[in-house]
């Protein structure tokens, strides 16, 4: 029997294993924000994967974002040696998850297993692909344990939230020096039969519009903020959403309304800060004297930085030139740059012969509509053999009733192990 078909065969026998170890990386919640449980995780990681003979280091990321005594930044990183020194392939998961939100009729944190699926929050997005690595990089070890350079997992926090607190703070600190890692794996969501190359890139901005504050019972002796931002999302819905609509990309971003420009009002906040829940008086009359919006702005990688920004401070001069007193301010709060990993890179070529090999058809090449960690191993690690796959369904992520697919992992898992076959056993 070859060591491939050894392989199958000790993946297919760890089923049971993959469904468990799936549900208790579920039941534990590490909501994001706030940042919950990330040490649980990490620990519960240490104990499994140092019974598989990895070399485990925990990291806290001191400083980042969100990183406080309450609600610590912990990271994990397991490292397994072979035989002889050789590549490193390193399989990175996030271990945080966003908000349950409403609409579930299974519990988000239940690890409920119904007609060969596993539900909760965090299951497709990526707690499956995070096992699916897991599973595959143990059964290698028991057919292959004479292999050439080494394995990686590593568990990070905050990639829900830009990824400050777990991969960028690891990438800032050598982790994913080329010289020290040559192969990364990120085990997202885009259906086991894709290879991810990249994402869009993001611009996040803050726009301001000020008034003066008077008495609401005679707003003529005030200027009203609201009414001014009012103006911009006017003008926005006019003149800057529908030439958005006019750009396309040669990139293949799924689905296929991001394969254009886009952008998102996040959040628009005007006047009085809402009052405590359990608050039941009555707001103050006051015409409200700033207003501020929140706007995600996805870009493709024809489109330069500068020019997405001059977009925006179009918009506002235009409105400046119609209003009286109209005063504002941008602030840029988040930008990533487009990436696009080379389809000859070899982490490409390696996961996309084993994706046929497993499938029984050639693999698709996709880019993400969002970003993920990939975008701090290219800009701050400076790796750029970086690509996203794991099973699971995009369109699932974040949703109500979210879930993975246990043959779509054990799949996911053949395709992870054959690569590993491919790039650490091979002569």
């Amino acid at each position: 029997m070859s060591l491939t078909e050894n392989l199958i065969r000790e993946i297919d026998s760890r089923r049971d294993d993959l469904i468990e170890l799936t549900q208790d990386l579920l039941r534990i919640p590490t909501l994001n924000p706030p940042g919950e449980n990330y040490r649980d995780i990490c620990d519960y990681l240490d104990r499994r994967l140092s019974t598989s003979g990895f070399e485990t280091e925990l990291i806290r990321a001191h400083g980042t974002p969100g990183d406080c005594e309450k609600y610590p930044r912990w990271n994990i990183v397991a490292r397994r040696e072979g035989k002889q020194k050789g590549e490193c392939v390193h399989f990175n998961s996030h271990i945080d998850v966003v908000d349950v939100g409403h609409g579930w009729t299974k519990d988000p944190f239940g690890g409920e297993l119904v007609d060969g699926r596993i539900y909760g929050r965090g299951a497709c997005d990526m707690k499956g692909g995070l096992a699916a690595s897991i599973i595959a990089a143990e059964a290698f070890l028991v057919v292959c344990p004479d292999f050439t350079g080494a394995i990686e997992i590593s568990g990070t926090a905050d990639e829900e939230s830009g990824g400050y607190g777990g991969v960028a703070y690891l990438a800032q600190k050598g982790y994913f020096n080329p010289k020290r890692v040559h192969h990364v794996i990120i085990p997202e969501p885009l259906n086991k039969d894709r290879i991810c190359l990249g994402h869009r890139g993001v611009w996040w901005a803050e726009v301001e519009t000020y008034g003066e504050i008077a008495h609401g019972s005679m707003p003529f002796l005030g200027d009203c903020a609201i009414r001014h931002m009012g103006a911009v999302v006017e003008e926005m819905e006019k003149s800057l959403f529908p030439a958005l609509a006019e750009k396309r990309t040669d990139m293949p971003v799924v689905p296929e309304g991001a394969r254009q420009s886009t952008l998102n009002i996040n959040s628009i906040h005007g006047g009085q800060s809402e009052g405590d829940a359990d608050f039941t008086g009555l707001p103050s009359p006051c015409v409200p004297d700033s207003c501020r919006m929140v706007i995600d702005r996805r870009f493709l990688v024809e489109e330069d930085i500068e020019e997405v920004q001059e977009e925006v401070l179009q918009i506002m001069k235009t409105v400046e030139e119609r209003r009286e007193d109209f005063r504002y301010d941008v602030r840029e709060l988040h930008r990533v740059l487009p990436t696009m990993t080379d389809k000859k890179a070899p982490v490409v070529r390696t996961v996309a012969k084993a994706i046929e090999e497993t499938m029984g058809k050639p693999a698709e090449y996709v880019v993400s509509p969002g970003t993920y960690d990939q975008k701090h191993i290219d800009r701050i690690g400076k790796l750029d053999n970086c690509i996203a796959y794991g099973p699971g369904i995009l369109d699932l992520a974040h949703k109500p009733d979210e879930y993975v697919g246990v043959d779509d992992m054990l799949d996911s898992a053949k395709v992870m192990g054959r690569s590993l076959i491919e790039l650490l056993a091979r002569p």
